[in-house]
Parts: C-alpha cells; sequence; structure tokens
C-alpha cells in the first residue's frame, strides 16, 4: 500500500463526546479499491478546517484480500487520528466496466465495516447532490468542486495540489456539514408527515 497525505494538528477528544449544535467532525470517504480518497473536515461556522487529507493506493496485482485488508486498515488509521462524528461516502457510483463498479462496491463494503467497528454513522451523498450543494448547479464540474474546497476550505487546505480523489473526499465531507445546518434550520415536520432519515 502506498499513497499521498497530509494531516494538520488537530485537538485529541472522544469519538461521542461533542453534543447535537457542537462543531463536528466528518470523515469524507471517495471509495474505490485502486484509489482511496479520505478527508477530514472541523466544522467552522459555515466553513471548514481541514484535519486530514490522504490517498490511498493499493496494487492491482497483489491479492484482492490483501488490498481489501489494507483499505480496512487505512480507514481505521484515519479514524483514529482525526476522532470523526460521522463518516460521509459517495451513494451512487456509475461505471461502463462492471468489473470496476465491482471493485468499488468491495471498498464500500470494508468503509462501511471500519465505521460500524468505531461505532460511527455512515451518510451517502450522491455527485449531483454534492455540486448543488456545493457550487449551487448539478452541472458543474469537478474543477468547479474543488474550487469550492479550497474557498471553504480556505488557508488550512494550503497544501499544494490536492489528488482529485481527495479533493472528492473532502467535498462529501462539507456536504454532509452544509446539510446538517440545512437540517438543524429546517421547520418540524408537520404531525402525520413523518421524515426519513438520511441513510
Amino acid at each position: 500500500m502506498f499513497g499521498w497525505g497530509t494531516r494538520a494538528p488537530a485537538k485529541r477528544t472522544g469519538y461521542h463526546d461533542r453534543v447535537s449544535g457542537q462543531e463536528q467532525r466528518v470523515l469524507g470517504v471517495d471509495p474505490g479499491l485502486a484509489h482511496l480518497g479520505i478527508g477530514a473536515v472541523l466544522e467552522r461556522g459555515r466553513d471548514g478546517e481541514l484535519l486530514l487529507a490522504r490517498l490511498v493506493r493499493t496494487r492491482p496485482g497483489d491479492d484482492a484480500g490483501l488490498r481489501l485488508e489494507q483499505v480496512h486498515a487505512a480507514m481505521l488509521d484515519a479514524i483514529d487520528a482525526c476522532r470523526p462524528d460521522a463518516v460521509a461516502i459517495e451513494g451512487q457510483y456509475f461505471h461502463r466496466q462492471r468489473e470496476a463498479s465491482f471493485k468499488v462496491g468491495q471498498a464500500v463494503g470494508v468503509v462501511l465495516l471500519a465505521a460500524h467497528a468505531r461505532g460511527l454513522p455512515v451518510h451517502t451523498y450522491g455527485p449531483l447532490e454534492v455540486k448543488q450543494t456545493l457550487v449551487g448547479s448539478g452541472r458543474a464540474d469537478k474543477a468547479q468542486v474543488a474550487y469550492m474546497v479550497r474557498a471553504l476550505l480556505g488557508r488550512s487546505a494550503a497544501t499544494g495540489d490536492v489528488p482529485h480523489h481527495v479533493s472528492d473526499a473532502l467535498a462529501l465531507a462539507l456536504t454532509h456539514l452544509a446539510r446538517r445546518r440545512l437540517d438543524a434550520h429546517a421547520p418540524p415536520a408537520r404531525a402525520g408527515r413523518g421524515t426519513r432519515p438520511r441513510s
């Protein structure tokens, strides 16, 4: 296993010792077996502070079980390093090749397993929702999303060229924080018309 990464110093706290309404830490994950993007963000008002950014690569020639074990270990290490309150992961995968979709699905399963092992809730967001939340348009391209990620993270993201898988992971984390703020200010549902929790 090899890859790219950076980490900002962060105050250590317990996994679940921050109450609702306080600043949240979110670990975003762009799933993949060959390339796994990981990005952790600390909520700072309407913006965010970069806590951790990593690109995990596994070697295509290695045994599939070994590669999945490496992804699982990388996820646990990232969770233990930044101690998030939640995990945000991409929820829609479109690949022309069936084999690529299968491998992404394997990586997703390992990510979910790691989150479950640490007792963390997992929230899923599709590419369209990320684009609409961060850029304001579902037609935004990756460059526009990456620009908004840098803008929202400000000086804490001044780490040079960030791999696009890592930028996508940070975008997922920022999307979760934005949706969380919207949900917190949403009017209560009318009696008899419940709302479904995000899965």
